[in-house]
């Protein structure tokens, strides 16, 4: 078994995790690979008590790989996604953060978690992308035009609004006058959408989700189409700049540049144990269910 291990660090206590899973893994004698500055950060730590230098590294994956770990929140998932990219290497979240949407194992039920991994008990989800392009071409969106969230475009440097000329299959469909407008996969729907007032899509739905971002005509929805469409995006404003963001990673265009958006042609991989489910992670996490009239 080859296991890729990243992670940002950014969390309280992660040198517990951490320490756990090596040793898991060290255990299964499975090879294990952890991409190099992740490594460099662990051996830097002085709270962690095994020397993991004699580790192999890695900065880009291949189709070798049997899982990839990603221990963190669900930004170091994203971040994840972008090693893993068209490969189709299941990822493994091991949520050290606060929210956790997209992890797979929470801190609390490491152990046990761990080792139904490792002996192969649990299935696999597959989350749908989407991809962006520009006219003119930008090269800053390249090679990693892809987001398992959101595009998004938001208004740079200003308190003035941005118009967003919206085309869905070459038809128009409004223009946002708002701080931006979200284009959101169903695996989105429970992140920067949600905190705009979008709803929550069971990510084996195939839609996608547009959500204006404190639109000023009032009228203006979030809208859920189906993910066979093309979205076309004109942003023009009192700047003659804006910013748009593929998941964490942003990038600033001109006005009218033209923002092409659709359905990635492939799909990532998410880990999933058995007795886990989407419902059940959102009565969890918004803490549906509870009643708190006591």
């Amino acid at each position: 078994m080859k296991i890729g291990i990243y992670g940002q660090f950014y969390h309280e206590n992660s040198e517990i995790y951490i320490q756990m899973l090596l040793n898991a893994l060290q255990k299964k004698e499975a090879e294990v690979l952890i991409e190099e500055n992740f490594l460099e950060i662990i051996n830097r730590n002085q709270d962690i008590t095994k020397n993991f230098s004699g580790f192999s590294t890695f900065t880009k994956l291949d189709n070798s790989f049997d899982l990839f770990f990603s221990i963190g929140g669900d930004g170091t998932i994203l971040k994840a996604v972008t090693f893993v990219a068209d490969l189709g290497i299941p990822i493994v979240g091991i949520n050290t953060g606060r929210l956790g949407f997209l992890a797979t194992i929470q801190k609390e039920e490491m152990t046990e978690s761990l080792n139904q991994i490792l002996e192969g008990h649990y299935s696999i989800s597959e989350r749908s992308l989407l991809t962006m392009e520009t006219l003119p071409q930008s090269e800053g969106i390249h090679p990693l035009n892809f987001a398992l969230n959101e595009v998004a475009v938001n208004r740079r440097n200003t308190t003035s609004m941005i118009k967003v000329e919206t085309l869905v299959d070459d038809k128009y469909l409004t223009s946002y006058w708002s701080d931006g407008l979200i284009v959101a996969t169903p695996t989105g729907s429970t992140g920067y959408s949600l905190s705009c007032g979008g709803p929550v899509i069971d990510p084996n739905a195939n839609n996608i989700l547009l959500t204006p971002i404190a639109p000023h005509n009032l009228n203006a929805r979030p809208l859920v189409i189906p993910d066979s469409c093309t979205i076309t995006l004109k942003v023009s404003g009192r700047e003659n700049t804006f910013l748009v963001s593929m998941d964490s990673r942003i990038v600033t265009l001109e006005n009218e540049t033209t923002i092409i958006i659709k359905k990635a042609p492939f799909t990532i991989k998410l880990l999933q144990l058995h007795d886990d489910s989407f419902i059940k992670t959102l009565r969890k996490k918004l803490l549906w269910g509870e009643d708190k009239r006591n």
